[in-house]
């Protein structure tokens, strides 16, 4: 029999009702990020993995996980998706206590953009994930590695994998040597570089752009506002690792011009922290068939490199 986790409880004689998961629990503030329902563990005879089905509901309308013109789901929401279904299971499956601080090492995500139109009502897939690693450090879990396969009314839409590992706060402000004591005092840059024209990345408004010209193809600033209201849906001691995915996919758009090309795969890895207060430059490293690889830099450092996946419009 499945165990199932329910986060509300319907009232007596009413219909199906559905709720998201504690925001908590997916590192969320705003109520209106939250991707995730509910979720089940499915238990396999025979097999030494950890299973679960996991549902979520996605929005139609959305400043970066829908298409300027709503017509279909961007990867960034396929990526969120496969993210909070990581936390989630952390402190609901795996008893990771609430305030732990998590680091992502890897992410891929493949879609399958002929799948993923916006309807006429919030499309609702369900996650299944295949638990492939607990990394365990005196008895406890301490790092996860995932597979998710995401389907929309039986049909695949998106593939992912992802390898995240946390800490307590404590050895957390040990590893970070004080920069998380006061986010306020850190000498960001200011005024933001201007930005790339929206159109140019796929974007409707100036304020969602992350690149600046840097002065030679396939080279950009990146641009980071930590008043953004979904980047920064808190305040965060670092760069988060979605905002460099959304640069990978804004640098490749940029980079294959016209006609549009559309990102439609995140191959990505995490080697350190980005820092806010360090200006970062996106830079195209390689470029095979429809695939444009790209690395993030601080200095001299790696710090994010990705392999963005393209096709025509």
């Amino acid at each position: 029999m499945p165990e199932s986790r329910r986060f509300t409880q319907a009232p007596a004689g009413s219909g199906l009702l559905t709720a998201t998961v504690p925001r908590e629990f997916v590192h969320r503030a705003a109520v209106a990020e939250i991707l995730l329902t509910g979720w089940t563990r499915v238990h396999t005879d025979g097999l030494d993995v950890d299973r679960f089905t996991i549902t979520a509901q996605w929005p139609r309308a959305h400043q970066l996980h829908v298409s300027p013109d709503r017509s279909a789901y961007e990867p960034l929401l396929i990526a969120e998706t496969v993210r909070q279904c990581g936390a989630l299971l952390a402190h609901a499956a795996y008893q990771v206590p609430l305030g732990h601080q998590f680091v992502l090492q890897e992410l891929r995500v493949d879609t399958r953009p002929e799948h993923l139109a916006v309807g006429a009502a919030p499309a609702e897939p369900v996650i299944d994930i295949t638990v492939t690693e607990v990394r365990r450090r005196a008895g406890r879990p301490a790092a996860l590695r995932y597979d998710a396969d995401l389907r929309l009314g039986g049909e695949r839409v998106a593939t992912g994998h992802i390898a995240v590992t946390w800490t307590n706060e404590s050895v957390y402000r040990r590893l970070r040597g004080g920069r998380t004591a006061d986010v306020g005092a850190l000498r960001l840059p200011r005024p933001l570089p201007p930005p790339l024209p929206a159109a140019a990345v796929g974007r409707a408004l100036s304020a969602d752009v992350l690149l600046s010209p840097a002065g030679r193809p396939g080279r950009w600033l990146l641009r980071v506002d930590t008043a953004h209201p979904v980047f920064f849906d808190h305040p965060l001691d670092h760069i988060p690792g979605m905002l460099l995915l959304e640069a990978a996919r804004q640098a490749a758009r940029a980079h294959k011009g016209m006609p549009p090309r559309v990102p439609f795969s995140f191959h990505a890895a995490f080697h350190q922290y980005a820092e806010l207060d360090r200006p970062v430059r996106m830079e195209v490293s390689e470029e095979g068939g429809a695939d444009v690889q790209l690395v993030a830099l601080q200095g001299e450092s790696v710090v994010f490199e990705c392999r963005v996946g393209v096709a025509e419009g």
